[in-house]
C-alpha cells in the first residue's frame, strides 16, 4: 500500500455527529422501527458465494442457518440463492428452487426476510412464499418498481453502475458521495413515478460495487451525507474485499474473506457511529458490534 494510502484518516465523523433523525422502514406485513440500528443476517442457499462459511447449499441447511442466525438476535434475514460474484447468468427457475423453498422455511418465525435478487420474477414468487422485502443489487428498473409499488413490500435500491454479475473497471469520481447523491435521487424519483412509497425504500451504497477501496472508505466516512436524503441507510460490508485490501496492505495482496472477520467488526461500528440503520452482515461478533454501538451513539433509546 503506498504512504498516501497508508495515511488514509479514520471513518469517524467529526465530534457531534448524530445518527438522528430515527426511520421506520415499511415492509411487506411489518414496519421497522430503525431508532437503533438492526442486522440482516446473511443466508446464502450457494456453494459460490464470497465467503464460504456463508455457503449453505442446500435449501435445507439453509433454513437451519436462517433458524440458527435467528435465535443468535438477528432482526433480518436476507436470503439469497445467486452469488453477487461476477459469473455467467442463472435461470429464474434455478435461482427461484431455491430461494422460495427457504423463504417458505423461514416465513412465520418471527423476523423478517429480504429475497436477495434482480430477477422481477424470483422476486414475486419470493413475495408470494412469505418475503417482506426485496433487496436487489441490480438498482432497480422499472418493472422491479412496478412490482414493488404493487406488492407494498420493502424493498433495497442498491448502487451499481451496470448489470450484476459483470467486472467492471473502478470509475474516478470528482467526489463519490456527490455522485451517489444524484444517481439516487434519480432512481428514486423513477420508483416513485411507478408507485414505490418513499416509506418503503432503503438505499445501499453498494461499497464494492464498481467502487475501489478507496472510495468505499469515503462513503462510510460520509455516510451522514447519505442518510440525509431522507431514507434508511442499508449497508453491506461484511467481510468485502476493501477490508480484505486495507488489513493485506494492497488490493492485489488482500486477506481472503475468512480472515476479515474483526475488520468487518471495527467497520460496523464505524458505520453504525456513522449512521448505518441496517447492517447486512455475516456474523455474531458483527452483531454484537451492532447492538453496543447503537446503544453508544443512541443512548436516549438504550435499553440497558
Amino acid at each position: 500500500m503506498s504512504a498516501e494510502r497508508a495515511k488514509q484518516p479514520d471513518l469517524i465523523q467529526p465530534a457531534g455527529a448524530k445518527r438522528d433523525p430515527a426511520f421506520f422502514w415499511q415492509l411487506a406485513d411489518t414496519t421497522l422501527d430503525l431508532g437503533q440500528p438492526i442486522g440482516a443476517g446473511i443466508v446464502n442457499v450457494t456453494t459460490d458465494s464470497m465467503f464460504e462459511g456463508a455457503r449453505s447449499g442446500t435449501p435445507s441447511r439453509a433454513i437451519e442457518d436462517g433458524l440458527a442466525l435467528a435465535r443468535a438476535g438477528f432482526e433480518m434475514l436476507d436470503v439469497g440463492a445467486v452469488a453477487a460474484r461476477s459469473g455467467p447468468p442463472v435461470a429464474a427457475e434455478e435461482e427461484a428452487a431455491a430461494l422460495v423453498a427457504v423463504v417458505e422455511g423461514l416465513a412465520g418465525e418471527g423476523v423478517p426476510i429480504s429475497a436477495d435478487t434482480f430477477s422481477v420474477e424470483v422476486a414475486r414468487l419470493a413475495l408470494a412464499a412469505g418475503a417482506a422485502a426485496v433487496n436487489d443489487i441490480s438498482g432497480g428498473d422499472e418493472e422491479m418498481f412496478g412490482l414493488v409499488g404493487e406488492e407494498g413490500c420493502g424493498y433495497v435500491l442498491m448502487h451499481i453502475e451496470g448489470p450484476p454479475r459483470v467486472e467492471r473497471p473502478w470509475r474516478e469520481y470528482r467526489d463519490v458521495v456527490g455522485h451517489l447523491k444524484a444517481w439516487f435521487e434519480r432512481r428514486l424519483e423513477l420508483a416513485r413515478s411507478l408507485g414505490v412509497a418513499e416509506r418503503q425504500i432503503a438505499i445501499d451504497p453498494g461499497l464494492d460495487f464498481d467502487l475501489s477501496p478507496e472510495q468505499d472508505l469515503e462513503i462510510l466516512r460520509r455516510l451522514g451525507e447519505l442518510r440525509e436524503l431522507g431514507f434508511p441507510l442499508y449497508v453491506s460490508l461484511s467481510r468485502k474485499d476493501f477490508i480484505g485490501a486495507l488489513l493485506g496492505g494492497s488490493w492485489e495482496g488482500r486477506l481472503p474473506a475468512a480472515e476479515r472477520e474483526w475488520g468487518t467488526v471495527a467497520a460496523v461500528a464505524l458505520a453504525v457511529r456513522n449512521g448505518a440503520d441496517v447492517l447486512r452482515i455475516h456474523d455474531r461478533s458483527s452483531l454484537q458490534a451492532v447492538k453496543v454501538a447503537g446503544r453508544i451513539c443512541s443512548p436516549a433509546r438504550s435499553t440497558a
